[in-house]
């Protein structure tokens, strides 16, 4: 059974895409701990990060490099704070934070309620600066 974050890939489940190329995914977050808080995934599922090849792997690295810059520009914050964590979703993704301090990216309890509307701008700023 495909992942959730395959679907999305697929194009089964909506999202609110920032970036895309033909082997690479760059959503916004739906439980985000921060505006403009991202996924970047593989197209092809591999539960683990670790388990990517080499090339996928670093290609993965780069593309989320590339979202990060355009994320920075779009969403005033410090940094992007970058975290690999995911149990709950069998496919490798790394979370893209923007923050202000590191408690901004640490505290997964707290997220947010955004509205369509908030999402589709926060997507559409991301979008264009990358």
């Amino acid at each position: 059974m495909a992942s959730i974050f395959t679907k999305i890939a697929q194009g089964e489940i909506p999202a609110y895409k920032v970036a895309e190329n033909e082997n690479f995914l760059a959503f916004l977050d739906i439980s985000p701990v921060a505006k403009g808080h991202t996924l970047v995934i593989p197209k092809k599922e591999v539960d683990y990060l670790f388990d990517l090849n080499d090339e996928l792997y670093s290609g993965l690295q780069l593309f989320a490099k590339k979202v990060a810059v355009g994320l920075k520009k779009a969403i005033p914050c410090s940094k992007v704070g970058v975290l690999v964590l995911g149990l709950e979703v069998p496919h490798a993704h790394i979370h893209l934070i923007p923050m202000q301090n590191e408690a901004d990216v640490l505290n997964f309890s707290k997220k947010l309620k955004l509205n369509q509307k908030e999402f589709e701008e926060i997507k559409d700023k991301i979008s264009k600066e990358i």
